[in-house]
């Protein structure tokens, strides 16, 4: 896969030193001559240029990428270079991050972009899961489906301890992806028990999420309505 990332700061050269471990073809992308740095990430591609002109994106042959990731500390050149990378170049993926937490309602198709990383909020989500029980953490947000990547850790009090997957009458649009119990991660078979304190992964629509929670986690979240 060839990834095209624009912003060579701390996050971009990261993240692409991580999708080349993995395999990939990466391209580096920056105006700044201090930012353009091979050594760095010697395997990476580099450009000197700046991303949110068509010019540059031609040249840096975005047609032929699979993802553009749009990685710079500014959220407006975050969503001129997603909206360009899919409406003229056709990028089949794009991934914007976003500096400031209000300008998240922008991150949308409408300016081009697939998928947001919110490094506050998912910082924040992080703190939240390292330290609440019985309350559902929002931790990635899909775009493309309007569903959500959230977590909550079974408290001793639910009366679903020690149920097994398959007795746990599961809202709609609700899916549990992974249990994860003592530093081991257990896919969500139907005969397997849940126990207490175990961290529940699920990708789940919006508009469930507080009756799963009212679900698993009673006392803490009465039932809507």
């Amino acid at each position: 896969m060839r990834v095209a990332i624009a912003g060579a700061g701390a996050v971009g050269r990261s993240v692409a030193q991580e999708l080349l471990e993995n395999g990939h073809n990466v391209l580096l992308i920056d105006k700044t001559p201090a930012s353009i740095s091979s050594d760095a990430v010697p395997e990476a591609e580099w450009l000197l240029a700046d991303a949110c002109e068509l010019s540059s994106l031609e040249e840096a042959g975005l047609n032929r990428c699979d993802v553009m990731i749009a990685a710079t500390g500014d959220d407006k050149a975050n969503l001129v270079i997603a909206l360009l990378a899919k409406t003229e170049f056709a990028v089949p993926r794009t991934v914007a991050r976003v500096n400031q937490p209000s300008n998240e309602w922008l991150f949308n198709e409408s300016w081009g972009v697939d998928v947001l990383v919110s490094t506050p909020r998912l910082m924040s989500a992080l703190v939240e899961e390292a330290v609440t029980v019985g309350d559902l953490v929002r931790l990635f947000t899909f775009r493309q489906s309007g569903s959500n990547l959230v977590e909550l850790t079974l408290p001793p009090d639910s009366p679903y301890v020690g149920a097994r997957v398959v007795e746990v009458p599961w809202p709609v649009d609700v899916a549990l992806v992974a249990v994860l119990r003592d530093g081991a991660i257990f896919t969500p078979d139907t005969d397997r028990s849940l126990e207490s304190r175990d961290e529940l992964l699920f990708v789940a629509a919006e508009d469930q999420e507080d009756v799963l929670a009212s679900i698993l986690s009673p006392r803490a979240h009465p039932a809507p309505g």
